[in-house]
């Protein structure tokens, strides 16, 4: 069975203290064998969580970064910065498209600008609910991974985690276990066209290697049906990410959870 990888974003939630106190009590927990699990937090806890994490299983991400090694770009943090610190960045998460207007372009700058400096990307691609209403899914989740991944070689992308992320069932933090979601038939047919793409350009064997994720409120009443998709290697949580009593029976529930291929309309 392929590996699994829960990764929880944070999001703007936390102060530094909380944070580091929620990662030391995760990082006190045991890993399940065959799962990897990250926690991503805001920028200002990074180094101290960063610091705590060390000797632990527990991975640390960074929410965002911009593509530029350094410069006058006040505000921003660079890739490189992040070295040894992360070994995860979000890139092109649905509240970085659509609040911050970042373009199919600047995300693929950040790509191959996190690559570059050894970080793994976690391409974030989903569409919108109009989107969705008007059968436009598939050729807007082609466009950003297509871009996304397009100054990368098939080496680096095999490498690379893409996660599905509907912006219409992504939750505020609060509400995930009330918020509208995609179905496990929904997972599985972004799977199929995410890796269909990447075989179109790179290859089966790179396709079969990047590992997708489904995140847009997983919790874990949902959890173990995301889990079943065959081509679905993990989550990615947000709400549901801030308390142990919901992040990590996901955990446990990727440990023990066998995918099956689901028969999905065209």
């Amino acid at each position: 069975m392929r590996s699994k990888l829960i990764l929880g974003n944070w999001k703007m939630h936390f102060t530094v203290k909380q944070a580091v106190s929620f990662a030391g009590k995760l990082a006190a927990k045991p890993i399940p064998e065959g799962v990897t699990v990250g926690v991503i937090p805001h920028a200002l806890a990074l180094s101290e969580i960063a610091t705590l994490l060390q000797k632990t299983g527990l991975k640390l991400g960074a929410q965002n970064a911009y593509f530029q090694d350094e410069g006058a770009f006040t505000g921003e943090i660079s890739m490189p910065m992040l070295r040894g610190i992360a070994k995860y960045v979000l890139v092109g998460h649905s509240e970085r498209r659509h609040i911050f207007h970042e373009s199919n372009e600047l995300i693929r700058h950040k790509v191959a600008a996190a690559v570059r400096s050894g970080i793994i990307p976690v391409l974030c691609i989903g569409e919108t609910l109009v989107e969705r209403q008007h059968y436009h899914t598939k050729q807007v989740l082609t466009d950003q991974l297509v871009s996304g991944i397009a100054d990368l070689t098939s080496e680096e992308v095999a490498k690379i985690v893409v996660a599905y992320e509907p912006d219409w069932a992504i939750s505020d933090g609060k509400s995930f276990a009330k918020h509208d979601v995609a179905t496990p038939e929904d997972a599985q047919k972004s799977s199929d066209i995410i890796r269909s793409n990447i075989s179109e350009l790179y290859g089966q064997e790179v396709a079969k290697k990047v590992k997708v994720l489904y995140g847009g409120s997983a919790n874990p009443d949902n959890a173990a049906a995301f889990l079943k998709c065959d081509g679905i290697d993990g989550l990615l949580p947000g709400g549901a990410s801030l308390n142990m009593a919901t992040f990590w029976p996901m955990v446990e529930i990727a440990a023990t959870t066998v995918p099956t291929k689901i028969n999905v309309k065209k």
